[in-house]
């Protein structure tokens, strides 16, 4: 590519549906979404950072049709119409854009790729280089060499090369690709049986389109599959590769108002600028202009830090930076390793960084042809582990519970964890972005940052950690540790500016991730051979009921089809039709098969085979081979920063969906075992959510039944349905039940009509009695809707906030649903802060007392440990004690705790 500064052309409509499916839906307080303004915005400003001195003019597609509509007219006919509140996000962006000073251009009866293409080709032509910022596959066509392809999402550039070396074909014959495959997002015909290997093997062997169709007779001899037929199938398909091909062609020769040459930045509005930044409540950016000279014409920067990454592969420059990170008040710490399961991972590198801007990679395990020599890893390590291990040496990270899991492998216990961007991030906004670097890094310095897939490759082909070229590995590990400090050092601020959430970071969050490693590591003993002997019972019932349903259907069909399951039910068996796919179909959901069970066996099969079948593929089946040999044990992942509420999830095996009220879903448990000469022991919080809702309503009815130790299920039906509480029958309190969780889930009387299978007017009678019963209840959700809608978000009982991006919304279903979520969050999320509170107490009490005790789990509102059996009894009585003290509420929180050979005993 020619030296001179390049024309950057930026293909906007890309770039708004990248940032709109890759950033979560933000809105501000008036309910107008933000995300994808946000997102197109912040890479806009990555594109100033990056090329200071080049003209960069964004294109859109205009609204209406185009030239190829008039083609054929089922050209996208297949695309959904824009979500509205995306649309309502496209002029906000103009604005924005008009006001950074950018040409925009949107050119009606064309696309934004045809503008594109022109004004690339006339400066192409002219000898000028060209970067098209796009993540749309199809602008390949347009390479040559003074035309790059950049995608600012991962940072990736396509030159001709480049372009070679991922679709397999050079630039001029993109077209001819696409021509033969067709796209269904664009409604492309294509030629049908022609996927990308059989394009690739006849563009590969014969040459373009012209060419294929001027050699048909040759096809035959390619080695793809499928070439002996291939021949017919062109030919008969010829029109439609040909008007693919025209469809398919970018045009370069539209007449414009303008010429690539009149393109030019002009300074920033800054005043309108602040008016739009202040209208859409990006705060950043208001402060960095109102910091800022409003006559100032320089265009507004995220991260303007430059950086400095050090590749260290001798002992000096390694004493250097132990002495910088020995001398230094906090330092970011990261390792690279050959796989995410943390206990197989072997370490690869360490990366850190103790000033923004400059970081350092060590290499230590890079194994491939012509590797450089790098550093010992035992002796890196070894000299490491003094600084690692202690707990005044300040230590920052992004997830570090995985880092300190690798390090516990190597005999280094990692103490003085200060800070994890990853948990900052979610303390201060569950719901505002998902928490991986490469989010955060977007978000809040608006920086692209390097993925694992850029250096590591995708799919099948991606290589382990070990195999990537130290150059490319330090570039991408070293900047790893320096976003993460840059991140905590924008993250943190916030998070001090509201106490509370500073200090449910501090006092809950970041001590739970040395446990949480602990517990892992540690991991459930499990009874391998009880799984397989149920597997093959539930093999046996699959099969049964396979047979049964295909008697009661009257022929054979594949249970797992949606397709053939709605012929059978709704064609042949004629089963009323409750609810329809979004093609129109007749919809198979669990939700219908459960309704349509009420009255007909065949569902009724249906989902004891789906319920059945998933806990086989799920559990049974895949459980044993989860054992690590080494341990014995299985050792699943907890994931801090994934729910909105604060509670915990885990994978691998994901251990909060085993059912505990069927019988398999005890089978499962029974499974999980103690060590010989040890017990399970399992200690779960009685009715914490019912209990938190009489704390947090100061409901006199429900505060009395809990402080007396009534049923509070059976309370309620007494208050709802007028009978004295010893004549409460078991129908009665079942119904209360539904009533009291229903209700602190925000259910309607819609809702709770359809679970207790009553008409809608009795369920609203129902509701209409508990609340006159404890209106306390009514008075606490009507505060907390009203409060939501004011502030955006509602708080846990220690502070914890949730945000609820959609409670202003103008659509009524997505504003109730927020209403609910706000009802509701307060409980689960104050639930969750007590459970994690009380995991603190417990493990601080194991180690301060030295109890032969582990923590091995941790499922909703229950705790499970490993016990000896010779301190069985004190330790169930002491769990209960500091379970129980975990939160200090108005009603006494009452945990009950068991124990035996297994975790359904231990119920």
């Amino acid at each position: 590519m020619s030296e001179k500064t390049p024309l950057i052309l930026v293909d906007g409509s890309s770039y708004l549906y990248r940032a709109y499916h890759a950033l979560p839906p933000l809105t501000n307080s008036k309910g107008l979404a933000t995300g994808a303004v946000k997102g197109v915005i912040n890479m806009l400003r990555r594109l100033q950072k990056d090329y200071p001195d080049s003209t960069i003019a964004v294109v859109f597609d205009a609204k209406g049709k185009t030239f190829r509509d008039d083609i054929y007219k089922e050209y996208k006919a297949n695309r959904p119409p824009m979500p509205d509140d995306l649309r309502e996000q496209v002029q906000p962006i103009h604005d924005i854009v008009r006001g950074m000073g950018l040409p925009l251009l949107c050119e009606p009866g064309v696309e934004a790729d045809d503008v594109i293409g022109t004004l690339a080709r006339q400066a192409s032509e002219d000898n000028c280089p060209v970067i098209v910022s796009t993540g749309d596959k199809d602008m390949a066509q347009l390479v040559n060499q003074h035309i790059t392809l950049v995608n600012t999402m991962n940072d990736t550039r396509l030159d001709p090369q480049g372009v070679v070396d991922k679709f397999g074909i050079p630039p001029e014959l993109i077209i001819d690709l696409l021509a033969l495959m067709g796209d269904k997002v664009d409604n492309i015909p294509g030629v049908p049986g022609v996927g990308e290997k059989t394009a690739l093997g006849l563009l590969q062997g014969l040459g373009s389109l012209d060419q294929i169709y001027a050699s048909l007779d040759q096809v035959e001899t390619l080695s793809f599959r499928g070439a002996k037929t291939m021949a017919a199938k062109l030919e008969k398909e010829r029109d439609n590769a040909y008007l693919s091909y025209t469809l398919a062609t970018i045009a370069t020769d539209l007449e414009l108002p303008l010429v690539y040459a009149d393109l030019a930045n002009a300074p920033p509005d800054n005043a309108a600028l602040l008016k739009l930044f202040k209208e859409l409540e990006f705060k950043g950016w208001i402060d960095e202009l109102e910091g800022a000279n409003l006559t100032d014409s320089a265009p507004v920067d995220v991260d303007t830090q430059e950086q400095h990454y050090v590749t260290v592969l001798d002992q000096d420059t390694l004493d250097e930076w132990l002495a910088r990170l020995s001398a230094a008040p906090l330092f970011a710490f990261d390792t690279e390793t050959t796989s995410l399961n943390y206990m197989e991972a072997e370490i690869v590198g360490v990366s850190f960084a103790v000033e923004r801007g400059e970081a350092a990679y060590v290499p230590l395990a890079h194994s491939y042809p012509g590797a450089p020599e790098q550093l010992d890893r035992d002796a890196v390590l070894a000299a490491l582990k003094p600084l690692l291990e202690d707990p005044a040496r300040a230590k920052l990270g992004q997830n570090l519970k995985y880092d300190a899991s690798v390090l516990a492998r190597y005999d280094i216990a990692m103490q003085g964890i200060a800070f994890d961007t990853m948990l900052e991030s979610y303390v201060l906004d569950s719901t505002g972005t998902r928490h991986d670097m490469d989010s955060l890094a977007l978000k809040y310095l608006g920086r692209s940052t390097t993925h694992f897939e850029d250096v590591a490759g995708k799919g099948a082909k991606q290589i382990t950690f070990d195999k990537v070229g130290i150059e490319e590995a330090a570039a991408y590990a070293a900047e790893d540790a320096e976003v993460t400090l840059a991140l905590h050092q924008t993250l943190w601020p916030k998070l001090q500016e509201i106490p509370s959430l500073q200090s449910v970071f501090t006092d809950i969050e970041l001590p739970l991730v040395s446990v949480l490693s602990r517990m892992e590591r540690c991991g459930a003993l499990l009874d391998e051979e009880r799984l397989w002997e149920q597997s093959r019972e539930l093999g046996q019932r699959l099969q049964a009921l396979e047979e049964e349903a295909h008697n009661v259907a009257g022929q054979v069909f594949n249970l797992g089809s949606p397709k053939q399951l709605g012929q059978i039910l709704f064609e042949k068996l004629e089963l009323p039709i409750l609810k329809k796919t979004p093609k129109g179909a007749p919809s198979t959901a669990e939700e219908v098969l459960q309704e349509l069970a009420l009255d007909y066996p065949l569902p009724k099969l249906l989902i004891e085979h789906r319920g059945l079948s998933k806990l086989k593929s799920t559990y049974t089946d895949k459980l044993p081979g989860m054992i690590n040999p080494h341990t014995g044990r299985i050792h699943t992942s907890y994931h801090q920063a994934v729910t909105a509420t604060g509670r915990l999830s885990s994978s691998d095996p994901n251990l909060q969906n085993i059912p505990i009220r069927t019988e398999e879903g005890r089978r499962i448990r029974q499974a999980f075992i103690a060590a010989e000469g040890y017990q399970v022991v399992a200690a779960d919080y009685s009715q914490i959510e019912l209990r938190i809702m009489a704390h947090l309503s100061e409901d006199p009815g429900l505060l009395a039944a809990f402080r007396e130790n009534l049923d509070v299920h059976s309370a309620t039906a007494a208050e709802v349905f007028g009978v004295p509480l010893d004549a409460v029958s078991g129908d009665q309190r079942r119904k209360a039940k539904a009533i009291n969780f229903g209700l602190i889930y925000g259910m309607s009387a819609f809702g709770l009509a359809k679970q207790l299978h009553l008409d809608r007017g009795e369920a609203q009678r129902y509701i209409d009695v508990y609340f006159e019963r404890y209106p306390g209840v009514r008075q606490y959700m009507d505060r907390t809707r009203a409060l939501a809608h004011e502030q955006g978000y509602v708080e846990t009982l220690f502070g914890r906030r949730l945000y609820l991006p959609e409670i202003n919304v103008r659509n009524k279903m997505r504003q109730q649903a927020a209403e609910r979520t706000a009802i509701n969050a307060p409980m689960q999320g104050t639930a969750a802060d007590i459970i994690k509170k009380a995991m603190l107490s417990v493990d601080k009490w194991i180690a301060d007392d030295g109890v032969d005790a582990k923590m091995i789990m941790q499922v909703h509102d229950e705790l499970v440990l490993e016990v000896v059996e010779s301190q069985l009894n004190p330790v169930c009585d002491e769990l209960c004690r500091l379970m129980s003290a975990a939160a200090d509420l108005a009603v006494p929180l009452l945990v009950e705790a068991g124990h035996g050979a297994n975790w359904d005993e231990a119920h």
